[in-house]
């Protein structure tokens, strides 16, 4: 971790070992609504998960396991890494319990929110969640919605991003940090990624016009950036396709944003989304 809580950085682990590979809670992030974790998990173990006034999300970023979360055992996973197909994910609401034993290696990422609503723990499967190009030129990108707002959640929300190395994303620059509805709510955000290529690299610039800040942040595979305000574009390094896991929480569950005036201009520029998209397919 950095001294300012922006960024998060995974432990180096050997690849046969399992265990926390990155860990935050909100008392150690100081920020009200998100703990994140990233789990690797090793053949055979098991993990157990009962949220207690809270609910928790669960990807399964890659590998097979077989899951129950109280209608009976079921065999969930088939990705080898993120950049090799669509997702499953695991919705736990308050009070609810579950289990997840790893058949191969498996990453999960789980993230947790304060929460007593009284839901139903769900599944999502590859074929439920959507996929969609955004943008145009070397600013388009995919778009993963695994919980989307209409979902049956409480708090979360939860998009993964491909970004094909070079591009731009999260483009152009937006901001949800004034609870101002319909035009903008108020969500913090996690960006935590990973990288096709090990040795690369992305850039994130988090700035606030109103106060002045400029930040750009030098993230790598397996590092988490924490979006607490202002606007938060994203670069990926060329020849370095780009992943990230969003999950964000706030005030309200719609995906209402502000985009930065000074760049809008840009979508009348786009002709085409890049060819090289998309870079999953289900």
């Amino acid at each position: 971790m950095n001294s300012d809580a922006t960024v998060y950085h995974s432990r180096n682990i050997p690849p046969m070992d399992d265990g926390d590979l990155l860990r935050f809670s909100r008392k150690q992030a100081g920020w009200e609504w998100m703990s994140f974790a990233v789990q690797r998990v090793n053949p055979g173990r098991t993990l157990t998960l009962s949220p207690n006034m809270e609910e928790t999300a669960l990807i399964l970023l890659n590998g097979v396991g077989v899951a129950d979360w109280g209608i009976g055992e079921r065999r969930i996973g088939s990705r080898a890494s993120i950049f090799d197909g669509l997702p499953y994910a695991l919705y736990l609401p308050h009070g609810s319990h579950a289990t997840l034993r790893a058949e191969t290696q498996c990453e999960i990422a789980e993230c947790s929110v304060p929460s007593q609503a009284k839901l139903e723990p769900a599944l999502i499967t590859p074929a439920e969640v959507s996929t969609s190009l955004r943008g145009g030129e070397n600013a388009s990108r995919q778009i993963v919605t695994v919980i989307p707002p209409e979902f049956a959640a409480d708090k979360l929300v939860a998009f993964e991003v491909y970004t094909p190395g070079g591009n731009w994303s999260s483009y152009p620059p937006h901001k949800h940090d004034t609870h101002n509805p319909p035009a903008e709510v108020d969500l913090d955000e996690i960006y935590y990624y990973r990288i096709k290529e090990a040795s690369g690299y992305a850039l994130q610039n988090l700035y606030n016009t109103e106060s002045q800040r400029d930040t750009i942040v030098k993230a790598r595979d397996g590092d988490a950036v924490l979006v607490r305000d202002g606007y938060h574009p994203v670069v990926a390094g060329p020849g370095y396709d780009t992943y990230y896991l969003n999950f964000l929480a706030g005030t309200s569950r719609t995906m209402a944003v502000t985009e930065d005036p000074n760049h809008v201009w840009l979508r009348d520029t786009w002709k085409q989304v890049d060819p090289r998209l998309p870079l999953v397919r289900g």
